[in-house]
């Protein structure tokens, strides 16, 4: 079974990185209103306690406190995928004492799969700032009969139907990555859903299904050690912390897909968002950078460009493949 250790590990480094950022938001903002913060300051998470995401914003607002002297509290608001945390956070008053993590499911997959999410990022949404950008990682056990993409898409192409793809749920980023797969590849393949990444990694390893596409932070010391085999990244060029992996283009399989992070308000909210400086650190480059990251450096109006072209491209993706949850 797949080691938690090795997910809390990669996690917290990634934290430490990502922290001066997050007090970059709040103190610009707090330099617009002599005031501010003159009450305890809210970050919705939509995900539940105890996950990867939920430290992060917990170890995130105990630093905002220490640093703006005002409590930061973080307030769980799991289920749906995250729709029901952004459904919360999109209702909230554009006072500034909200803030929502979101990502690249809850911004732009969510939307477009969903009948009624109850919710549009980019209407409901102010953005703040992009935190990072990252990639998933096709990986299969060792002994899977291929060493590269190109041999993977041939035997896939030899048993249409007969492949197992793990993915972290119906409707989710690597699902619909996988669906990219699937068209770009020119493969048939069925999808096994289940409930969470580290659930999906623990099934690959027990030889229970036959490829996975993940994220580097789970991925990356389970390929180190040896446990499993990366085949392809999705991110657009080749990554230094596996420079020997080519993308899925290189493979033949021309598709690009990212996973992003960021930070958004209720629409109407006024926050500074001048933090690049805090992203162009040479210790959050290589802490991000060892672990498949790295720091996604925009202006509010580019943030809102690229969440704007994500949504209409896994739209695009979820329709070609007739995925849609309730």
């Amino acid at each position: 079974m797949i080691s938690r250790r090795h997910i809390l590990s990669a996690t917290l480094d990634i934290l430490s990185a990502t922290l001066a950022l997050g007090i970059g938001v709040f103190a610009a903002g707090a330099a617009s209103a002599q005031t501010y913060p003159d009450k305890i300051i809210k970050m919705i998470v939509p995900a539940p306690a105890g996950g990867q995401t939920d430290v992060l914003a917990r170890y995130l607002a105990q630093r905002l406190q220490d640093a703006l002297g005002q409590n930061v509290i973080v307030e769980n608001r799991a289920g749906a995928g995250g729709a029901i945390g952004a459904r919360a956070a999109a209702t909230s008053d554009p006072d500034g004492y909200t803030l929502f993590f979101g990502n690249t499911s809850t911004l732009a997959v969510i939307p477009a799969v969903s009948k009624n999410p109850g919710y549009d990022p980019n209407k409901n949404f102010a953005p703040v700032a992009a935190v990072s950008e990252s990639y998933m990682i096709l990986v299969v056990h060792p002994d899977f009969p291929a060493k590269t993409l190109q041999e993977f898409l041939s035997h896939a192409k030899a048993n249409p139907g007969k492949l197992n793809f793990g993915n972290a749920g119906a409707g989710n980023v690597t699902h619909l990555t996988g669906e990219m797969l699937r068209a770009a590849g020119n493969v048939d393949f069925v999808n096994i859903p289940h409930k969470g990444g580290a659930e999906t990694v623990t099934g690959l390893l027990g030889r229970q299904i036959d490829f996975v596409l993940e994220s580097p932070v789970i991925l990356l010391p389970l390929i180190r050690e040896g446990r499993l085999r990366a085949l392809a990244v999705t991110s657009a060029t080749r990554k230094q912390e596996i420079p020997d992996i080519p993308t899925m283009r290189e493979g033949g399989a021309d598709f690009v897909a990212t996973l992003l992070s960021g930070v958004v308000a209720p629409a109407g909210t006024s926050l500074n968002a001048v933090i690049n400086e805090s992203l162009k650190s040479d210790d959050m480059k290589a802490t991000l950078a060892k672990f498949g990251s790295e720091a996604k450096i925009t202006s509010p109006e580019e943030f809102t460009a690229f969440m704007a072209g994500e949504t209409q491209k896994w739209s695009n993706v979820a329709k070609a493949a007739h995925v849609e949850i309730e």
